[in-house]
């Protein structure tokens, strides 16, 4: 068998002139590079329980439409939307609930098996992919449980709002944002 065609591991060379913080680096960077892509599913666990968590505690603390001012141009007001991002579809006769649970379940499996076929040391669309299916996946478990999704982050400036929005939410477009800046950063 031939093995000059397989690709051989990184070596680590560490003399004794090296210092510990470039040594220690040295060791991050090939521990990263044999790291699989889907090891970043942790991050996808922790923003699931993260939306949850704060949910949780608005749906305890706040009253349905109540609103508690964080800062002058953010809210903490308790709202529910079936529909989707910025409430489409929210008006539409209860088919939305079943569609896109659907949709987020798809969309999060195709993702996974994405984030698994990636090769080990990537590192910025990876963290994109687990970012957006945490988020996906938080809000799955709310229509599912509720048949709806809980917003309560509502910025505004002055008398105009942005639609009101959660954790899971950031999650999926700081995701979405890091695919676009990764495909920028492919292209260089």
């Amino acid at each position: 068998m031939n093995t000059s065609s397989q690709p051989k591991p990184p070596t680590l060379s560490v003399s004794p002139h090296t210092s510990t913080a470039s040594g220690l680096a040295a060791l991050a960077a090939l521990r990263i590079q044999r790291t699989h892509p889907a090891a970043w599913l942790w991050l996808s666990l922790f923003v699931v329980a993260f939306d949850q968590a704060t949910k949780f505690l608005v749906t305890r603390f706040l009253e349905l439409y109540e609103r508690v001012e964080v800062l002058p141009v953010l809210d903490f007001m308790l709202l529910h939307n079936t529909g989707a991002a910025f409430s489409i579809l929210a008006d539409a006769s209860g088919w939305q609930r079943g569609f896109f649970v659907t949709l987020g379940i798809v969309v999060s499996l195709a993702l996974v098996v994405w984030l698994w076929r990636l090769p080990r040391g990537e590192k910025f669309l990876p963290l994109a992919l687990a970012l957006i299916i945490g988020g996906a996946l938080g809000n799955v478990i709310d229509r599912i449980a509720h048949g709806y999704v809980i917003d309560f982050i509502h910025a505004h400036w002055g008398s105009s709002y942005f639609p009101a929005f959660n954790i899971a939410d950031s999650s999926i477009t700081i995701g979405a944002a890091l695919m676009i800046l990764d495909a920028f950063r492919e292209h260089r």
